[in-house]
This record gives C-alpha cells, structure tokens and sequence, in this order.
C-alpha cells in the first residue's frame, strides 16, 4: 500500500480470480478486493485470496493514511463464482455457461442484493460500489427471456436495463449514500431513449473500460457524449496494467500497457469540448486475472503499475518521468519494448519479479538446448536407450555433468522462488503457477535426469526387452 501510494495511487489489491473479486489501483480513490465467501448465500472459496480481517485491516490503514475509499464489488461479471455451484445452477440464464444470471427469476435479485448487502455493511465510508454489469454473454438465449421478448419487441437492451435498475435503485438506497459504478460495454449497444427512461442516470455513472493500445478516442468521445445526453452526470474510465493482453500472458508488456494510458490521457485532455456537461469523476488502473490460466503475478506487474501510474500523474511519460520510476523501484534503467528492466529493484516482490523473469525468459530454451540439441546425447542417449534403459557410461559421462548442472541451477531457483511465493500466495495458488510456467519444462528435465541416473547405475547392462 506504500509503495502504491508513492506510485500515484492509494491502493493496488491483486487477486485470485475473476470469478473471485476484482483488482484495481485508483488514481481517484480505493479500491478494495474482497474475499471470495458469501456466508449469508452458504458459499466458501476453496482457498480465499482475502479474508474478511484483512480487508477490514486495510479499510483502517486507508482511513488514517488518505481518508478516502472506493469498494467495488461486482455481482454480474463476478457472478461466476456463484454461478459455478450446483446450488446456484438453476440461476444461470443459459444452463450450460456460468456467464450470466436469469434476470427473470425472483432469487436472481434476491441474491444479488444479498452480496451487495453483504460488502456494503463493512463499507459504510465508501463513496462508490461497483455493480459490474459487463460482458452479460448469452443474455436473452434463456426460455424466460425469450418468451420475455416476445411480448416486448425483442428489446434485450430494455431487459438489461430493467434489471440494472433495480440494482442500482437498491445501492442508492442503502444507508450512507452509495452511489453505483458500472461497466459501460451493455450500454453502448442501448438506445438512448431506452436509458433515459430506465433512469439509471440518476443513481449510476458509467466505467468506460478500453485496454488496447490503439483503441479509436474519437469512438470514445462519442461514447461519452452519448451518456452525457443519457443524463448520465459523471463518467469514469478503466485502463489496465496488467492482465488484459492473453488469458495466459506471464509477463507484461510494458509499452502496450503505456501506450493504452497515452491514449486514456488524449481522452482526458479532450473533455471539456467532447461532454462539458459530464464530470470526470477517476480512472481505474486495472490489473486483472482470469477464470482461466493465472496471468501476471502483482509483484511482475509492479513495474507496469509504476509506469502507468507515473504517466497519468504526470501527464505523459517523459525522461523525466522515466527517472521518477526508476528511483522508486530501483532500477537502472527500463526497456519498454522488451518490457524488461535492469538492476535488482527494490520494491515489495522484486526478488520474484527477478525469478520469474528468469523462469519466463529463459527455462524453455534452456532445456530445449540442453536435451534437443547436444549431439551426443541424441547418439548415445536417445529416447529408445532410455526406454530399454542400456547405455555405455563413458558415453553418458560425456554429457552428463551437464545435464546435472543446469537440472540443479533450475531446481535451485524454482525452490527458492517457491520459497517466497509461498509467503504471500495460498498454496493452489503456488501450485497451479508452477503447474502453468514451470513444470512443462521442468518436467522434461527431471524425467531425463531420472533416466539418466538410473541407466547408468546399472553399468552397461544389456538392454531390457
């Protein structure tokens, strides 16, 4: 949270999982993460990457640092982690895909103001709550939403909106006078009649999420000129540092991550004439992951956090910038297109940043060097000898101490790497990351340097059948 701080922001929370909770640094406000359990719904995460006391921890040190918080909590997109039990299942609005509620059942509402209920009760300072409402796949391929459309012009954008409605009027309703977030994609396919009637203006204001690093601004200006004749009174707008460019990306790309903030500050910039009437309210800086392979861990996106942070804080990424960042993380120097950095660092998690930057950038291509492409090890070693398991160990020795040498540097870094993962990750989390990064390559090793050690104990045996 410090370092955060220093960045431009007040709070950068990672997470587990999309289905889980959300994770973003705000240059505008906070934002929270929250545990992946909903007591009152009988519903526990296998492993939490939050527990309530650490949430209600932070909220403490955000109220004496900054005195600012933001608690966003999503319930259409990170519906999944609900959707996904049994329990639950009968809520989906297509039976095979945990994507979306069906809006027409009365427990759909029922538990979607049960989670709210739930975050907003340990949120009573915060100002916003974020209702997610993005990416509602399949929404209107349900029988009740057909037969729904059916009887009203096959309007999927007023279904929507009738839905989002009675959320948001919930949120507005809560003590303490919340006012709702949501995610703009729905919204952009909606007529403005339509919303306008719907009057979530009133309660709501949207999040324009864009992560490319080419995406039109002019397409984005007439976004926000279209909600600002919604009556929709502010606006907020979502970039990302980390998590955006491959559902299995392991290591951010630095400059594509710039680039896409570049373009939020042009934007920014052209407000005043694009929607006067409309008032910038934020811009998150997201760093998500996925329902899928875990993308970049937080302490490899630090770097990207600081570069997007810096740029936004002091409007462009100059020399001068560039400097600011290199003396806060502790580097001597930053390759934007390699996305790369030089020196140890000196922030929370460089030492795995500095690992993973190995495992990422090098393992592969070390075994593949050392078992494809050493000629002595295709004659005397091949994968039949290993099968039979014979081998002439003055042949073996020849490129056998080799082989034991990079197979014990890679254990040597993976355990240490472990080592500290381990200190501030939950163990499936550890695990499914080795499982992703690691152990394809290492495995490989490890199974040759098993052969290897067997075969030759046995002293030139004739080979087995």
């Amino acid at each position: 949270m410090p370092l955060a701080r220093l960045l431009g922001s007040w709070l950068a929370s990672p997470v587990r999982r999309r289905d889980q909770a959300t994770c973003s640094a705000s240059v505008d406000g906070h934002v929270c993460a929250h545990p992946s359990r909903f007591h009152d719904l009988g519903l526990t995460a296998t492993f939490e990457p939050y527990k309530l006391c650490n949430v209600l921890a932070s909220l403490v040190f955000l109220k004496h640092n900054t005195n600012r918080t933001s608690s966003v909590k999503a319930n259409i997109l990170y519906h999944k982690f609900i959707l996904k039990h049994d329990k639950y299942r009968r809520l989906r609005e297509v039976e095979r895909f945990p994507n979306s509620f069906n809006p027409h059942v009365p427990e759909t509402l029922a538990v979607v103001k049960a989670v709210l209920t739930q975050v907003l009760k340990k949120h009573r300072r915060s100002h916003w709550v974020h209702i997610g409402a993005d990416e509602v796949f399949h929404l209107g391929e349900g029988m009740d939403s057909k037969n729904w459309m059916s009887r009203n012009a096959g309007d999927v954008g007023k279904m929507y909106l009738n839905h989002i409605r009675e959320v948001v009027s919930f949120v507005a309703g809560q003590p303490g006078g919340f006012q709702a977030l949501l995610w703009d994609d729905m919204l952009r396919k909606v007529s403005v009649a339509a919303i306008q009637d719907s009057g979530i203006a009133k309660q709501a204001s949207p999040m324009l999420w864009f992560y490319a690093p080419d995406f039109d601004t002019q397409q984005i200006g007439k976004y926000i000129a279209k909600y600002a004749e919604c009556g929709f009174k502010t606006i907020w707008f979502a970039s990302s540092f980390k998590g955006t460019t491959g559902p299995s990306q392991a290591w951010p790309p630095l400059n594509t991550h710039l680039q896409n903030h570049l373009r939020w500050l042009k934007v920014i910039q052209s407000l005043t004439t694009t929607a006067p009437s409309v008032r910038f309210q934020g811009i998150a800086v997201t760093g998500y992951d996925h329902y899928s392979a875990l993308c970049e861990l937080l302490p490899v996106g630090i770097p990207s956090l600081a570069v997007c942070l810096q740029t936004l804080v002091n409007g462009g990424f100059t020399d001068a910038t560039k400097k600011k960042v290199l003396a806060m993380l502790g580097f001597q120097n930053i390759n934007l297109e390699t996305g790369t950095c030089e020196g140890n660092g000196a922030f929370p998690g460089s030492d795995i940043y500095r690992m993973v930057e190995q495992v990422n950038g090098q393992l592969r291509d070390s075994v593949v060097k050392v078992l494809e492409e050493e000629s002595s090890i295709k004659g005397w070693f091949s994968p039949y000898h290993r099968k039979h398991q014979f081998g002439n160990p003055r042949n073996l020795e020849s490129f056998g101490s080799k082989v034991l040498k990079v197979h014990e540097d890679w254990e040597s870094l993976i355990q240490n790497l472990r080592s500290h993962m381990e200190a501030i990750y939950f163990p499936d989390t550890v695990e499914e990351w080795m499982e992703e990064n690691v152990n394809p390559h290492m495995d490989r090793l490890r199974e040759f340097v098993r052969d290897f050690k067997e075969t030759i104990r046995l002293n030139a045996r004739p080979k087995t059948l």
